[in-house]
């Protein structure tokens, strides 16, 4: 029985992102659990060796090529599912990359394109998602927020986290609206999860990874896989009364602090 409700055999998921990982680490876990997947990211050789990974499992996995930041593009990704698959019952939010840079200093074209890319590219895949789930009366929304959703980090994160919180109340917002007619939505908000950016980061400046550490009293950074049990758990039948939730993802970071860092004091 408790088996059963996490069963996603029969269902459909879109997941952007999935090239790499905590896109592909959701993707793989949905087909694990049975689902069957339509696999969206610029990168289409990472998503082709994720989608080689499902069907080695025995599951369905087409590959969508596609920028997120273009509602076009995101529209064309939906019109697929309709023809390919004729149904969606999960959609996973995972894409998006972010622009950094001191506030002071950060180019007004720069703060558009970090909201086209994880907001509004977010909300097309929403807005698309969920008027196929609303005429369907079912259907799971996850987006990947951010602790920045919640709190301020600094080091140059002002665009990001203001797209983040925007994508936390896109989240209340869509749940509130939706959740009446059988479409959940919610978040999950991780703290630092190792992929090749974070990598790139903390080659460059080595400090970071101990300063990163010094907030997350689990005693490590996240692991692409960490999303997996929760993302098949929101996906399923399991989670059939949570939505609107934001959910930490961080090994007890925001429990502790906001896992942030102020700027430079001035000396004047």
């Amino acid at each position: 029985m408790i088996q059963k409700m996490f069963d996603l055999t029969g269902r459909v998921a879109v997941v952007s992102g999935a090239a790499q990982g905590m896109g592909r680490a959701m993707a793989v876990a949905l087909a694990g659990a049975g689902a069957d997947l339509l696999l969206v990211d610029r990168n289409r050789d990472g998503a082709e060796a994720t989608a080689v990974t499902i069907r080695e499992g025995g599951r369905r996995a087409e590959v969508a090529a596609a920028d997120v930041s273009r509602p076009e593009e995101v529209r064309e990704i939906f019109r697929r599912v309709d023809s390919e698959f004729g149904r969606i019952d999960f959609l996973g939010n995972v894409a998006g990359e972010s622009i950094m840079g001191p506030p002071e200093e950060l180019v007004i074209e720069d703060v558009e394109q970090v909201l086209r890319n994880l907001v509004v590219g977010r909300f097309c895949a929403c807005q698309e998602a969920g008027r196929r789930m609303l005429a369907a009366g079912r259907g799971s929304i996850v987006n990947i927020g951010s602790l920045a959703s919640i709190t301020a980090l600094g080091r140059g994160h002002v665009a990001y986290s203001m797209a983040m919180g925007a994508v936390a109340q896109m989240t209340r917002e869509l749940s509130t609206e939706w959740a009446g007619r059988g479409v959940r939505v919610n978040a999950i908000l991780p703290a630092q999860v190792v992929n090749p950016g974070l990598e790139e980061r903390m080659a460059a400046s080595p400090a970071l990874r101990d300063r990163f550490l010094s907030g997350i009293p689990a005693g490590r950074l996240g692991r692409p896989e960490d999303i997996q049990g929760l993302a098949v758990f929101l996906a399923s039948d399991a989670s059939s009364w949570i939505t609107g939730a934001l959910i930490p993802m961080d090994g007890g970071n925001l429990a502790m602090n906001g896992g942030g860092s102020v700027g430079p004091r001035s000396t004047k």
